[in-house]
């Protein structure tokens, strides 16, 4: 069962590799790690043809010299199993287990991960490896921790045997191809089976359904193997000791709150573009799914993390300053360090590491920036890191038990991400498909909440449908649904069900349309929904330029609404018949009669929204205060380049986070009497506060008068 961390404080260090540093700076590297404050980090993970050279001839003791150190000077160990990067005798012996990204066509080797992990040979050889590291250091007194494998799900591999099972788990599933051909509606072009034996390979499939159950499918082959390699650790490994893996949220085969299940903690891999990438009010565009920019995105990617198991996350790597290629070289401004580290905390981070300790003289990944650069050096970045470790050991157990404000709730599909991986509803400027429609979708959502001051709970629809609507809407009075387009009948009843409660639902484009196959449903849109919005549709668009947005009424039951300059909808609208809602913004002059852009009607003791378009950065953030007028950066007085996240701790008082995003100094104004952990200086309630630029703080806010003693655990 996944929980929370159950250490104290948070974990501080990097992912370190003796293996690939000369003879003679090991002792130099510990020493340097514990001037800067660490505490962990992490090792082994990328050499298995370290640990065993030769097939059967294991070299188990290089690693022993590195513990030993650690554990002398107090820094504790994350032991990873370097399951991910096969060794060159194997690829030689079994070319067999090589992923086969087209049928019959193996993966190159030369990289990592390119292999079907799945497959029996490799599973042989990945387990044997893993009991000989396990067996070999679980009694070390360094060891709190396991990371089995790494970044898993990179491949969705067609391998013979993959596609086996598959056929094996859609019989299980559907029983008969009768009715595999009803539910996937194989009448169409002549698809229908009348044996297993028929079904096509999913190379030329061009059929959502299939699609959605392939990958589907996929996702279970990782969950899987995570669950098998925790198994076989958890026979070695202490009691004190936790098994997670780290997780990097884009890969393909990733359902992240299903791959958590059979983990102590989640753990994963935040990396986002610095400089302007964290400055609040630049616009820097996003070069690579993987990585993010902008600093809502990177509260985002610590509430995704929240989101697996509804618990608190270890980060496992993080970058200490440029990420990527030789050609993207952006290392941090003084400050942004600490500004990143403490933004991941305050939405549940229990660890920071970076990857890695020392930039490496060799490989793909030459220029992907450690704590230490290349001349080996501390220098700058060493500073800013050390400077952190100080923070973080000032603030020492005040994080303990520290829960992340909701202001509101977000669903999430990975549903309907694969499904419109395929089949996107969104275009790119050239006509040509948008992959990335769901998380453009959401994050359009997202990024309007959170630069309004708002914060963000996310939710998987698993863990929406495992409580009652009316205790959700007592908890989350406003819940969001961006693009929840795979949706069976149930998921939708709970939504009106939340709304009828008390709870004010926020729908957006493509909610409602399709079912749990991703079937277009023979209902108006948004399917169950339209009731209780008192609108619906049956045409919609692509929209080739925004269109401005009007206000058809500014003040609405639910407040009233002041739209920013240049708010619009942009790449969809949906043509809404408005029966029974309130028109709250509109488009003027459509001709396809795309008028309405937001509605919004009473349903019960609660409300729904209806938001048909997909709004740029002005609209959201003009909406989401219309949701939420009152945040913590509202009571904070917060101008716009600040940002404040708050936290509550079970028997202490309150946590505020509170960072200045610009290279200009701010201001916020002190909503109660507060402390700095870090410096320990107190402020009365109203006090105005002066944010040097690119700093962090945390406050807590003390019951009383400035002088009174903190409650800190």
């Amino acid at each position: 069962m996944t929980s929370a961390p159950t250490h104290s404080g948070v974990l501080f260090g990097a992912a370190y590799y003796a293996e690939y540093q000369q003879d003679g700076t090991l002792d130099r590297d510990l020493d340097l790690m514990v001037e800067a404050g660490f505490t962990v980090i992490r090792v082994g993970e990328s050499v298995w043809s370290t640990w065993e050279p030769r097939e059967g001839e294991f070299d188990l003791d290089w690693l022993q010299p590195v513990l030993d150190g650690a554990h002398a000077r107090g820094i504790s160990v994350i032991l990873g199993t370097p399951t991910y990067a096969v060794p060159p005798w194997l690829q030689v012996l079994h070319p067999e287990i090589a992923a086969e990204r087209v049928t019959g066509h193996r993966a190159g080797w030369g990289a990592r991960q390119e292999m079907d992990q799945s497959h029996p040979a490799y599973r042989f050889y990945a387990e044997r490896i893993v009991r000989r590291v396990a067996a070999r250091y679980a009694d070390h007194p360094a060891v709190v921790g396991w990371q089995v494998d790494n970044e898993p799900g990179n491949e969705l591999p067609r391998n013979d045997q993959v596609f086996r099972r598959f056929v094996a788990w859609l019989e299980r599933r559907y029983g008969t191809v009768e009715s595999l051909n009803d539910e996937w509606g194989l009448v169409y072009w002549s698809h229908r089976l009348t044996d297993w034996s028929q079904l096509w390979r999913p190379d030329g499939n061009v059929q959502p359904q299939y699609d959605l159950e392939w990958r589907r499918f996929q996702g279970e082959l990782a969950d899987e193997l995570i669950a098998w390699q925790a198994d076989v650790v958890r026979e070695y490994a202490r009691d004190d000791q936790f098994v997670t893996t780290c997780i990097s949220y884009a890969r393909p085969q990733v359902a992240d709150d299903r791959l958590v299940k059979s983990l102590d903690v989640t753990a994963g891999n935040p990396y986002y573009k610095m400089q302007d990438g964290l400055t609040r009010g630049v616009e820097v565009q996003r070069e690579a799914g993987w990585w993010h920019t902008g600093v809502w995105a990177l509260h985002q990617w610590g509430d995704r993390a929240f989101s697996s198991a509804q618990a608190p996350f270890l980060v496992t790597e993080t970058n200490a300053q440029s990420i990527g290629g030789p050609w993207q070289n952006q290392p941090p401004f003084d400050g942004q360090i600490k500004q990143a580290a403490l933004a991941l905390v305050a939405r549940g981070a229990r660890m920071v590491e970076y990857w890695h300790w020392h930039t490496l003289h060799f490989g793909v990944e030459t220029y992907w920036g450690g704590v230490l650069p290349h001349s080996q050096r501390p220098g700058r970045i060493y500073r800013e890191v050390a400077a952190l470790g100080a923070t973080l050991k000032a603030l020492g157990g005040a994080v303990d038990g520290l829960v992340p404000t909701a202001d509101v709730l977000m669903l999430w599909s990975t549903d309907t991400k694969w499904s419109f991986e395929g089949y996107p509803p969104l275009a790119l400027p050239d006509g040509s498909p948008d992959p990335d429609s769901y998380l453009h979708l959401f994050d359009a959502h997202y990024r309007g909440l959170a630069e309004a001051g708002a914060q963000v709970r996310i939710q998987h629809v698993a863990q929406f449908l495992a409580a009652d609507p009316a205790s959700v809407a007592a908890e989350h009075p406003v819940l969001v649904v961006p693009g929840l387009y795979v949706a069976d009948d149930e998921t939708l009843e709970a939504l009106a069900a939340y709304a009828e409660a008390g709870g004010h639902l926020v729908v957006g484009v493509r909610t409602g349309y399709g079912d749990e196959l991703a079937r277009a449903r023979r209902d108006v849109a948004p399917a169950v929904l339209s009731g209780p919005a008192g609108v619906w549709y049956e045409e919609y668009t692509n929209l080739d330029e925004p269109l401005p947005v009007q206000t058809a009424v500014a003040t609405t039951p639910a407040g009233e609404l002041e739209l920013e300059p240049g708010s619009a909808g942009t790449r969809w609208a949906d043509v809404l018949v408005v029966e029974e809602a309130e028109v709250v913004l509109w488009f003027p002059d459509t001709e396809i009669r795309a008028d309405a852009v937001m509605t919004t009607r009473t349903s019960g003791a609660g409300r729904v929204t209806y938001i048909a378009t997909v709004p740029n950065p002005e609209l959201s953030r003009s909406i989401a205060r219309w949701l939420l007028p009152a945040t913590s950066a509202s009571a904070w007085a917060a101008t716009d380049t600040v940002t404040v996240t708050t936290g509550t701790r079970p028997g202490f008082s309150d946590l505020a986070f509170v960072s200045n995003w610009s290279a200009h100094e701010a201001t916020v104004t002190t909503p109660t009497a507060v402390r700095d952990l870090e410096t320990r200086q107190a402020a009365a309630a109203g006090t105005t506060v002066t944010l040097a630029p690119r700093s962090a703080h945390v406050f807590e806010l003390i019951d009383g008068e400035a002088g009174t003693e903190p409650a800190t655990p």
